[in-house]
């Protein structure tokens, strides 16, 4: 990355930041930086990243560490305990549903792909991004129990879809004899339980050093952010270091340490929090100049109906099925699953696809998803505020003592990365 690519990274951050809050109503953070990144990269040739650069892996690494530990850590067990039939189905029944229907979509549309390769793509693919149509989960007018599902379900199915990816990658890789079964089982197994190991010595060190301090008042009130940020870090470091999985140790790091420090310190996410969205921007300009750009090129009719029934069917049917017996209504059942929009985390497995695999496919992998991903930032970015406006009033045409029952369920929220929308 040299001084223009930085330059012009900064420049759109600037101009980001100065309409930030008037953009947000009507263009998401993803769809003006996935657009910069195309003007910026192939049009005018000022952003020049290439897919297998080591920059583009140290950012897209950097960014899913730090938004992992900071979701996990912001999902309250306690809180989910008390409700949790809507993020326990949609990601107990839905997620798989969803990788079965993915699988099963790629294997009979994309020319070549066998089963084990579809699987690889249709876990990349499952994870969803609320970011993507922030209008959703952080607008208070929603009903609780709504919004708390599609806010703990982007917060937790990218952390639990890492371990699968490694898994269908290292199937595939058997199967297509890049690696022996013997080498794929232990790259399995090396990644995932390395990865727990990370996680787990890295969270509750960060928690136990974090209530001691504050409890003894020994920490100054910024040194509360930089320690959670390095409680982050420190995860990844360990597993890394023991040939582990940086991503399964942020969410394990995460959400131990969330949930150990009991709310100790107060508002200690802030720092990690505000790095994510930064670096989270970051990557969809690059995505965007680096990625689908350039992968436009090699868009087919086939490739684009995969991506149309990613955010569609294989992903409404099966969340559609996940609510069965909840009794939700047909408009809450629709809501819920077109709001499932591809981002940040199938970035990440695109790039570490190129770089990490050797599957035959791989480039038409790439493709697929980064035009799912496309097509997801601007659907359903473009559509969060008025398919939530229009939502609303249809929950709020119903009179106080004839309120949709399933719908009223009231539901402790979890916090958002950022503050939520105040009621308009």
């Amino acid at each position: 990355m040299d001084s223009v690519d930085l330059s012009t990274i900064a420049v759109l951050l600037i101009a980001f930041a100065i309409g930030s809050r008037k953009f947000t109503v009507t263009i998401t953070p993803a769809i003006f930086f996935t657009t910069g990144g195309l003007i910026a990269g192939p049009v005018l040739g000022l952003v020049d990243l290439a897919v297998g650069s080591s920059t583009l892996k140290l950012l897209v690494e950097a960014t899913l560490t730090l938004v992992l530990f900071s979701d996990a850590s912001r999902i309250s067990l306690p809180r989910l305990r008390g409700e949790h039939t809507v993020p326990l189905r949609l990601l107990g029944i839905g997620l798989p549903l969803t990788i079965a229907a993915g699988t099963v979509s790629g294997f009979a549309v994309l020319p070549g792909v066998g089963v084990a390769e579809a699987l690889v793509l249709a876990v990349m693919v499952a994870c969803t991004d609320a970011a993507l149509g922030q209008a959703v989960v952080t607008d208070e007018r929603l009903p609780s129990r709504i919004g708390q599902g599609l806010n703990v379900e982007s917060g937790l199915n990218d952390g639990l879809c890492v371990p699968l990816f490694f898994i269908a990658l290292g199937l595939a890789q058997a199967e297509e004899g890049a690696l022996t079964e013997h080498a794929a089982v232990r790259m399995i197994l090396e990644e995932i339980g390395y990865g727990l190991v990370g996680g787990a010595v890295a969270g509750s060190l960060g928690a136990s050093a974090l209530r001691i301090g504050a409890k003894r008042g020994w920490i100054e009130p910024y040194w509360l952010q930089i320690l959670t940020v390095a409680t982050a870090l420190l995860s990844a470091g360990i597993a890394v270091t023991l040939h582990g999985s940086m991503f399964i140790a942020a969410f394990v790091g995460g959400l131990l340490f969330g949930t150990l420090r009991g709310g100790v310190g107060g508002p200690v996410t802030d720092l990690v929090d505000q790095s994510g969205e930064l670096l989270d921007a970051v990557t969809f300009l690059v995505f965007g100049a680096a990625i689908l750009g350039p992968v436009l090129d090699g868009m087919t009719w086939r490739l684009a109906l995969y991506a149309v029934l990613s955010l569609t069917v294989v992903r409404m049917l099966p969340v559609a099925l996940s609510l069965l017996g909840t009794g939700a209504r047909r408009q809450t059942t629709v809501f819920v699953g077109w709001f499932g929009p591809r981002g940040l985390a199938t970035i990440v497995f695109g790039v570490l696809l190129i770089q990490e695999s050797d599957l035959p496919h791989e480039q038409t992998l790439l493709i697929a998803a980064a035009a799912t991903i496309g097509l997801s930032v601007y659907a359903h970015g473009l559509t969060a505020t008025p398919l939530t406006d229009r939502y609303i009033r249809w929950y709020r045409s119903h009179p106080d003592e004839q309120q949709p029952p399933m719908e009223s369920v009231p539901a402790a929220a979890h916090r958002w990365r950022t503050p939520r929308r105040a009621a308009r």
